[in-house]
């Protein structure tokens, strides 16, 4: 059963960190053959609170999309991640 992470995220506050945090993770998301499923383009809330920045990445299993979130180099893309927008991250199993 595929695995997801669904991330939601204010406006981007670091042009430079966000840079550097996709360099970093394009090279990871390779390694765990992620696919971006949703949220490269219009967002529009109905209900709840509006996040402008939106993703559905689709991994092969849940725990390939755990094991992407406790790799090492991405644990040290977070502080670039937290720098670039604020977000929430969860992993879902679908």
């Amino acid at each position: 059963m595929p695995g997801y992470w669904v991330v939601k995220g204010g406006d981007v506050e670091d042009v430079e960190a966000l840079a550097a945090y996709n360099a970093i993770f394009s090279v990871i998301a390779v390694r765990y053959g992620v696919e971006i499923i949703a949220g490269r383009s219009r967002v529009e809330t109905v209900e709840g609170r509006h996040f402008p920045r939106q993703f559905i990445l689709k991994f092969d299993s849940y725990e390939i999309a755990r094991a992407c979130y406790g790799d090492p180099e991405y644990q040290e893309s977070l502080t670039l991640a937290a720098r670039a927008y604020s977000r929430e991250l969860s992993i879902l199993e679908g």
